[in-house]
């Protein structure tokens, strides 16, 4: 069997499509898998890494408002989807499957031209344009959250790593905390804004390293390779209780591991990755886009596994006075890392690669 993984960008893309990736060779230690991405995306680094042939074709930015990039759109496509033909050509898959974004669109097309089947996941609650367009014509669709609004749409869940799927957290605890030089016995904040950091989130839990250092909190902060470069955010002042910086971390298993609660943006693979670990959250939306990041988060929310702040209102002073209360009731943090954990699926990567099977077959 032969599949054409498309996706890229950032790592919302790409993660779920390489769990995807490695659950189909587990299934099948013969499928032959081709990833396609941009030039200038997350792929370009972590497919090679992880394995897998990669195959490039030009970005197809879809601008949400009138302009220039609008007009462009429809050359930059049949550039692109001329490109994807050319690799569905020489790779000749028996499915394709893409994971929306830029990469996915000349995907869809090129594999409705060569009348071959496909396969739709869609990371977030709200569908972004390429996926409600590669929804009408796709055999299956697979969805990471209830009531996503995508026709054929099916519950599967989003795939994540398995060293996070099947982490063990009160096991890896002391390991995970020692390997970012943090004390094994302190309650932990564990920060992060994705593969590029958030300077809102850097901002507010730098700004308030003063009060959660008196309250006995050490922190761990990735601020992202931007705001590395940023003493205020890489080097607060000491408190005498850990603060480590860092730009990116590799070992996402062991921040969440050492984490009692966690500070992060809330799209897709932020809310199931900390969710499925059963970490305590708190989730700060990015404030841009058509507001999926906010849907994401709400089941996880709702069920009390989380709280919800927008960006604006996330600020120093919020830091400084909601997280040392967290952590003053354990009690409260056990009941909602249970809620959170019993809430996603563990094993989205095997369901979604069993239907990519189905669909090949």
């Amino acid at each position: 069997m032969r599949v054409l993984l498309a996706g890229g960008g950032t790592a919302g893309h790409t993660s779920p499509l390489l769990a995807t990736a490695d659950a189909l060779r587990r299934l099948d230690p013969d499928v032959e898998v081709t990833c396609l991405g941009t030039p200038r995306g997350l792929e370009n680094k972590v497919v090679p890494a992880a394995g897998y042939p990669l195959r490039l074709v030009p970005p197809v930015p879809l601008p949400r408002k009138p302009g220039k990039d609008l007009a462009l759109v429809p050359a930059r496509l049949r550039a692109a989807v001329k490109a994807a033909l050319d690799v569905i050509d020489e790779v000749r898959p028996d499915v394709v499957v893409g994971y929306g974004g830029y990469v996915s669109m000349p995907a869809y097309v090129a594999a409705r031209r060569r009348k071959l089947p496909l396969v739709v996941h869609e990371q977030n609650a709200l569908p972004g344009i390429a996926n409600k367009f590669g929804a009408r014509r796709a055999t299956r669709v697979a969805v990471s959250f209830p009531d996503t609004p995508l026709k054929k749409a099916e519950y599967v869940g989003l795939p994540i790593r398995r060293m996070i799927s099947t982490l063990d957290r009160p096991a890896l605890r002391d390991e995970a905390r020692a390997f970012f030089g943090l004390d094994p016995d302190l309650p932990t904040l564990v920060v992060t804004g994705g593969s590029q950091g958030a300077r809102r989130l850097n901002q507010a839990v730098s700004g308030a390293a003063a009060a959660l250092g008196a309250a006995g909190v050490q922190v761990l902060h990735v601020v992202g390779p931007n705001g590395a470069s940023d003493p205020s955010w890489s080097t607060p002042a000491p408190t005498g209780v850990p603060y480590v910086v860092e730009p990116f971390v590799e070992r996402m298993d062991l921040a969440l591991a050492a984490a009692d609660v966690m500070v992060c943006r809330s799209g897709a693979s932020s809310v199931v990755e900390a969710s499925a670990s059963g970490v305590p959250a708190v989730f700060v939306p990015l404030p841009i886009g058509n507001g999926e990041q906010a849907l994401n988060a709400k089941p996880v929310v709702e069920a009390g596994g989380a709280l919800l702040v927008e960006d604006a209102a996330f600020t120093a002073d919020y830091v400084a006075e909601t997280v040392p209360t967290l952590f003053a009731e354990p009690g409260r943090l056990a009941t909602m890392g249970a809620a959170a954990a019993h809430l996603v699926p563990r094993d989205a990567d095997e369901r979604l690669a069993r239907i990519i099977q189905d669909v090949a077959r």
